[in-house]
């Protein structure tokens, strides 16, 4: 949604949300202001807590495992106003507005751009761990899970240890890209760039659409620069330095379709939802009651402060009026390991069934679809799941009617998206972009040969539209014919929507419409003089061999690659 927005325009908002975000941090530290705006007897205050006034009352107090919470009289309000209203509207604005806005406002994104700023080189590259290249959805559900065991143990209710968590993890995201470059932290280490992948899906629910933008644009890409002379011009200058292939900030679609295989995607997209509801539940494991997590006296108790590491060792777990001998540090991770365990196992066997459903009633839908569909429904669920209880405590503050509303608003948000969501797929990607790319290579043919086909701007059809304006050309346009198909094609190769050895499989559909023999794309292939290496055999056994052109071509190509690399190593 903020893609257009000038990178200048965005360095002013970013310095604002950083300067907000510092004077959070700072009030965790010392705060002698806030506490009056949460005392109950402050008449103004929207921020007062009554919750305070019940809090030596047996009969209305707040109870855990069967006695009162201690509550001071009053209390700063920066730890209330992280995880009640910071960290819900994170995950509001990427459902909603779409990874473009939040990674263009994220303050761990402009903080660990710094040695960037400073011109201080990286160390390395992200080349030289693949392991974490391939496998670090696995690290970062890791430190997600861990994060949210120690916000249950500690975080939650010290200010000054929340402090310290959010100093460590600037630090952290600086000291990431000072050693890999890039948007290494962003794409490889940090938490929540798992829970974007796990809210955005194909894409938010307005995000731009980047593979029917024009080729060379920046897209989706929050890699850019402020150059003031180009930006009023329309433009934006590109700080893209390739270090993550298929990457979330060009193009999100296309980055969900190749990472839908990657090692740890089903644990995060299962594992994810079974954390946020072994979250909840566990303040009802270990309090016995529901209103110990809706009051938010979790994030105040006097006694988490003052005895932070006693608090450990008492009982984790309270059952139907019996404390059971489970230290909370041991609790709290078994329960919330427990339940994603448990969703990680439904959500693999539902995704199977309904595998084999399609694949009986539906059979040109493959596994992609079936493994897409159930990511979706997850999504939905996490999403209300959390914003019945994440930030409830300050929701529940509010009147009534806008409590009604607010709840309305996101079952009706996210009914949209999965509805949008639900027919994806990547056929319908790469399809929709073809249809783009060929209005830019229509729109480059002589007037007089579309005139007597449409009498509307060629920007004004629809992709079901261009296909058939296309296939209606002239036959004996068979020059223009291949003219738009070797447009196309250079384009899509130049995007990495295909590449030289799925080509043929992958714009069959295109073939069929303009008239394509596999001997013509094989022709034009090569062309394109493509740097990719064509392989001997298409994978589609129906696809006829490749021609001994291209063959002959292919390998010199692969040597002249393998050479490249041989010297630059």
């Amino acid at each position: 949604m903020l893609a257009k927005i000038s990178e200048q325009r965005m360095h002013v908002v970013r310095w604002v949300l950083i300067i907000a975000w510092g004077l959070l941090i700072f009030s965790l530290f010392y705060d002698p202001i806030s506490p009056g705006l949460t005392d109950p007897e402050n008449g103004w205050s929207w921020l007062k807590d009554h919750t305070l006034l019940m809090a030596q009352d047996p009969s209305q107090c707040i109870q855990v495992q069967g006695a009162c919470v201690p509550l001071a009289p009053a209390y700063a309000i920066g730890a209330r106003i992280f995880w009640g209203m910071v960290v819900p509207c994170g995950i509001f604005i990427v459902f909603v507005l779409g990874h473009e806005t939040w990674r263009r406002i994220c303050p761990l994104y402009f903080f660990s751009q710094i040695p960037r700023a400073l011109g201080i080189p990286p160390r390395s590259s992200i080349k030289s761990f693949p392991w974490l290249e391939r496998h670090h959805f696995y690290l970062q559900f890791g430190l997600f899970f861990l994060g949210l065991n120690g916000r249950i143990l500690l975080v939650n209710s010290i200010r000054p240890i929340l402090g310290a968590f959010l100093l460590l993890t600037l630090l952290g995201a600086a000291a990431v890209v000072w050693l890999l470059g890039g948007r290494s932290w962003c794409h490889y280490v940090c938490p929540f760039g798992m829970v974007q992948t796990v809210f955005t899906g194909p894409r938010g629910l307005l995000d731009s659409q980047a593979h029917r933008s024009v080729p060379r644009s920046l897209t989706q890409s929050m890699c850019r620069t402020a150059d003031g002379a180009a930006e009023s011009l329309g433009k934006a200058k590109s700080a893209c330095i390739s270090c993550k292939t298929s990457c979330m900030d060009i193009d999100s679609e296309k980055a969900y379709w190749d990472h839908l295989q990657k090692p740890g995607r089903r644990l995060v997209q299962y594992g994810y939802l079974g954390l946020v509801v072994g979250y909840f539940l566990y303040y009802w494991f270990y309090a016995g009651n529901f209103d110990y997590y809706f009051s938010g006296v979790w994030s105040h108790e006097t006694a988490a402060l003052e005895h932070p590491l006693e608090t450990l060792w008492k009982p984790g777990l309270y059952w139907f009026g019996t404390a059971l001998p489970i230290p909370k540090l041991v609790a709290a991770p078994l329960v919330l390991g427990g339940f994603a365990i448990a969703t990680i196992h439904c959500g693999t066997q539902l995704e199977k069934h309904y595998r084999g459903y399609l694949k009986q009633n539906f059979p040109h839908l493959g596994l992609e679809q079936s493994q897409h569909r159930i990511f979706s429904l997850c999504t939905f669920l996490a999403f209300n799941i959390f914003f019945i209880y994440g930030g409830r405590p300050e929701i529940n503050n509010w009147p009534l009617v806008l409590q009604f509303i607010f709840q309305t608003m996101v079952a009706c948000v996210s009914a949209v998206w999965l509805h949008r969501t639900w027919q994806r797929s990547p056929e319908q990607y790469l399809r929709e972009s073809l249809a783009d790319k060929l209005k830019r290579q229509l729109a480059q043919l002589p007037a007089e040969l579309l005139t007597p086909l449409t009498s509307c701007s060629i920007d004004q059809l629809s992709a079901d539209e261009v296909y058939v304006l296309a296939k209606t050309l002239p036959h004996t346009a068979q020059y223009d014919r291949k003219k738009l198909y070797k447009g196309v094609l250079q384009e899509t190769l130049a995007a990495e929507q295909v590449n030289s050895a799925n080509s043929l499989i992958r714009l069959h559909y295109l073939q069929q419409q303009l008239e394509i023999t596999p001997q013509q794309h094989y022709d034009l292939l090569a062309e394109l003089n493509t740097t990719e290496t064509v392989i001997q055999q298409p994978i589609h056994p129906m696809a006829p061999p490749l021609p001994r052109t291209a063959l002959r071509r292919g390998s010199t190509q692969q040597r002249t690659i393998m050479r490249g690399e041989k010297e630059s190593g």
